[in-house]
């Protein structure tokens, strides 16, 4: 898997360059479809067996919404959790910051009565 998850975000590096993109019709544009591309790549390498109406949805939403929409996309299986990562390792490979990704799980609820600082 791990294999896959290379050749993928290896692929998607040569095709992409941040500096051609910021170049020629705007680096928000460009990430969205370097995105576009990795996800129809990660559903192809890993399928949707396992995945969760709401994740695909949510990454299908994200999509059509320019990548620039708010989101909230929590990968709760172990296959969501893996194209998560191919994505999250193709985004960044192509220059772009962890910040652009729609990736978001709520909170755990802290035991220690609310504290959430260091030390836990």
């Amino acid at each position: 898997m791990r294999e896959r998850m290379a050749a993928l975000c290896f692929g998607l590096a040569v095709v992409s360059s941040p500096v051609a993109a910021q170049q020629s019709g705007g680096w928000v544009e460009e990430k969205c479809r370097i995105y576009e591309a990795a996800w129809a790549q990660a559903l192809e390498t890993h399928g949707s067996g396992q995945m969760n109406y709401a994740f695909i949805a949510g990454n299908e939403n994200f999509i059509a919404g320019g990548c620039t929409g708010p989101s909230d996309i929590c990968p709760r299986s172990s296959q969501e959790l893996d194209v998560a990562n191919a994505l999250t390792l193709a985004m960044m490979n192509a220059g772009a910051a962890s910040t652009f990704l729609p990736f978001k799980c709520p909170a755990q609820p802290s035991a220690a009565g609310g504290w959430s600082g260091p030390g836990l």
